[in-house]
């Protein structure tokens, strides 16, 4: 088994119709996730989500390239230390 690693994931989602599926991937990933912030900022139209994650490097990539992929959302990671 790949040893997990703790993640944060900052996405920023600038398309309201991306919402959705952004919400559903997150959902599809939940069993990773220890914590989540997200904040609207009407102001500029984009929400800024924090994931932190507890999984193996894998999952994490495979979740950050899925949000990517949707238009309208990007996201990046930062990692602790092993």
């Amino acid at each position: 088994m790949e040893e997990s690693r703790v993640a944060l994931l900052g996405i920023m989602v600038s398309e309201a119709e991306a919402v959705s599926r952004v919400n559903g991937l997150l959902h599809e990933y939940g069993s990773y996730v220890i914590g989540r912030m997200g904040i609207p900022y009407r102001e500029k139209q984009v929400n800024i989500i924090s994931i932190v994650l507890d999984a193996p490097q894998a999952v994490i990539s495979a979740l950050s390239g899925k949000l990517g992929m949707i238009p309208g959302v990007s996201s990046k990671c930062l990692y602790a230390g092993k």
